[in-house]
């Protein structure tokens, strides 16, 4: 992850000096259910319904309800949707021995044999946009197309006093309340109204065990296995990014790497952070339904 060391130093700084009670924990958006694999369990919510699947997973150091505000605008147009827990976080279970990009990329594929799927469309945020391109290489007559937000698909050159920073921001006991800050400043021109209280519901998640410590196992994890993939990838891709996402040095170069790689399409969002999809729905739900909408794989999806 290449994060502004500036804003890391200062966050850490102000979360170790200052640690606070946890809140309560998320609440689902729809009764939880849970997947069982070798390593542990995945949790996530169905929408239901027989429109085409949208897979949906969240970045690092969220939980499957990053997607409140994206999710009623697939649903009105059809879509079924379902939100996983990444490992480690949220309702998923700890305890895992791989939390790598390559390791979330075989969830999702597991998440779609398990529904029974013919066919999915897979987004993925932030890390999450890496396991996404595995699951489309992984399952190429399946997975017919992918968003990937804020995406980090391959690993890009950082300070080398970043991973130090990262390692001792992300400890107990003052590594829930650095995250939760950290998350927050994300948001660059339009937070959503209930950021105060989402950041609280992370909080109280990743003071859980084991949960903060999956954060830091997957900021350590490389994509090189994702990255390799990129060649593989045969579906239709969609890149959103906002324009001052500060994970990135220069977003739109790398929104267009990402893009040129794929063979996919870039939609830039004025204004918005590492979160586009949250800070400007308005603008990012219009284009995701009409990629998937446009999709020549969505109709074939639609009549199978």
């Amino acid at each position: 992850m290449n994060i502004s060391l500036h804003g890391f130093v200062f966050a850490a700084m102000v979360a170790i000096a200052s640690t606070v009670g946890s809140a309560r924990a998320a609440e689902p958006t729809a009764p939880t259910q849970f997947m069982a694999l070798p390593g542990g369990q995945i949790a996530y919510d169905d929408s239901g319904g027989d429109g085409p699947l949208v897979i949906c997973a969240p970045g690092i150091g969220d939980v499957r309800q990053q997607y409140r505000f994206l999710a009623p605008a697939l649903k009105q147009h059809g879509f079924r949707l379902v939100t996983l827990d990444l490992r480690g976080l949220g309702e998923s279970s700890t305890g895992w021995d791989d939390y790598s990009a390559a390791a979330v990329g075989g969830d999702i594929v597991a998440l779609i044999d398990h529904l029974g799927a013919r066919h999915a469309f897979v987004a993925g945020n932030s890390m999450a946009a890496a396991a996404a391109v595995w699951a489309a290489a992984e399952r190429p007559h399946q997975v017919h197309g992918i968003v990937l937000i804020g995406p980090f698909v391959r690993d890009t050159p950082t300070s080398f006093v970043v991973p130090l920073i990262l390692k001792v921001a992300v400890s107990r006991p003052w590594g829930p309340s650095f995250w939760t800050m950290y998350y927050g400043s994300l948001y660059n021109t339009s937070p959503p109204q209930d950021l105060a209280e989402y950041k609280e519901r992370l909080k109280s998640n990743l003071k859980e065990g084991g949960r903060i410590e999956a954060v830091g196992a997957m900021l350590e994890a490389p994509k090189a296995s994702c990255e390799a993939r990129i060649p593989e990838v045969k579906a239709p891709v969609l890149v959103v990014m906002g324009s001052k996402d500060s994970d990135f040095d220069d977003p739109a170069a790398e929104a267009a790497w990402v893009a040129e790689h794929l063979h996919g399409r870039v939609v830039m969002v004025p204004g918005a952070g590492h979160y586009p999809h949250v800070e400007m729905t308005q603008l990012v739900a219009p284009a995701v339904v009409q990629f998937l909408g446009s999709s020549s794989d969505y109709r074939q999806a639609q009549m199978k």
